[in-house]
């Protein structure tokens, strides 16, 4: 099986070094728990080391460089004095604005505070592109959350230019490596409304979920750990935009939140984490680019559809002699199968269906 280096460099046989110029990299961190650094550092192909070796020249990582002080931020000055306009600028953590700036400082430079607001700020608008490495650079997060003392601000809200955001608390680290290397093989990937890549933020977590054929069955979850649709308990995947389900984490694409039992909190999303809040209960609005979408219409809607489905094949099973041992299934144990969303229409034809077939089982 080819991996991604074959992939985009066939030319190469898998060897980056014979191929393009590397492009130089400076990742600032700024307001951050260093999430997003630690899951870049888990990039499994291309791997951190070929990343920061091989496929980019990296000229400033705060996470795991040992220079310190002026050494280290005289890396930045020397970057944009020979390579304006020719490297890629990446953002950790939401830029604090109060007192100049003065509640993030990232190192010193001429024996003075290098507050993350200048730092961002010039170096912002000498790179060729700025990408925003998680959902606190890219929307606010949880460290411009109410009451954001500092005054933190998400990257594009200090720059007076584009910026590419790539969201995640954590953000998954393909798809920050696979951002880094789009832009530096083929240029800027198509994006979204929120400026987030298409290639990663193009789908819902909902439509790629392996749990969805429970949520178009109308089989919830009662509390984490069940093993039916989470919409119930909070699920934010039918209004989030990332392909986790497919991807998956743990650098082996094991698992993910909703495959170990607990429901998505759409941390991709902009107003994350406040207006995805509380986790396990779901909102009743919940924005969307140009829509307010309310979160019991999203299931009234399905579970209409549902329950016109399964009182279609209910009667012909029964017309029949015939019971799905899928239906049985979810029935079992009491209480999971068969959770309806409140304000549901189709609660009392569910409920119907429902007693119908446990009737039918008893038979």
């Amino acid at each position: 099986m080819r991996n991604l280096k074959q992939i985009c460099w066939p030319g190469a046989g898998g060897d980056l070094s014979k191929e393009k110029k590397r492009l130089p990299l400076i990742w600032l961190g700024t307001n951050t728990c260093d999430g997003d650094s630690i899951s870049f550092l888990n990039s499994a192909d291309p791997n951190f080391m070929e990343i920061v070796t091989v496929l980019f020249d990296f000229r400033y990582l705060h996470f795991v460089m040992a220079a310190q002080g002026d050494m280290s931020t005289s890396v930045l000055d020397d970057t944009l004095a020979q390579d304006p306009g020719n490297f890629i600028l990446v953002v950790e953590g939401t830029v604090p604005t109060r007192n100049n700036g003065l509640y993030c400082v990232i190192g010193t430079r001429g024996g003075k505070p290098l507050t993350a607001l200048e730092a961002v700020q010039e170096f912002g608008a000498a790179a060729r592109c700025v990408v925003a490495a998680g959902t606190c650079a890219a929307f606010g997060g949880p460290y411009a959350a109410h009451p954001n003392p500092s005054e933190s601000k998400p990257v594009s809200e200090v720059l007076d230019r584009a910026v590419i955001n790539v969201p995640g608390c954590p953000v998954h680290p393909a798809w920050i490596a696979g951002t880094l290397i789009h832009l530096a093989w083929y240029g800027e990937p198509e994006l979204d409304d929120f400026h987030r890549p298409l290639i990663f933020y193009g789908e819902t977590i909902h439509n790629m979920c392996q749990r969805r054929h429970y949520f178009d069955s109308g089989i919830f979850a009662a509390q984490p750990g069940d093993p039916w649709c989470t919409y119930r308990i909070g699920c934010k995947g039918p209004v989030t935009f990332a392909d986790c389900p497919s991807r998956q984490w743990n650098s082996e694409h094991v698992s993910w939140p909703v495959k170990a039992g607990t429901p998505c909190i759409g941390c991709v999303n902009p107003g994350f984490p406040e207006r995805d809040m509380p986790f396990f209960k779901h909102l009743p609005d919940v924005n969307l680019p140009g829509v307010t979408v309310n979160a019991n219409r999203i299931g009234a809607i399905a579970a209409t559809v549902t329950a016109l489905g399964i009182g279609g094949h209910f009667t012909a099973g029964v017309l029949k002699g015939r019971m799905s041992k899928k239906i049985r299934k979810a029935l079992h144990p009491p209480g999971t199968g068969f959770e309806l969303l409140e304000t549901t229409p189709a609660a009392e034809l569910l409920s119907r269906i429902r007693k119908a077939l446990l009737d039918k089982t008893k038979e």
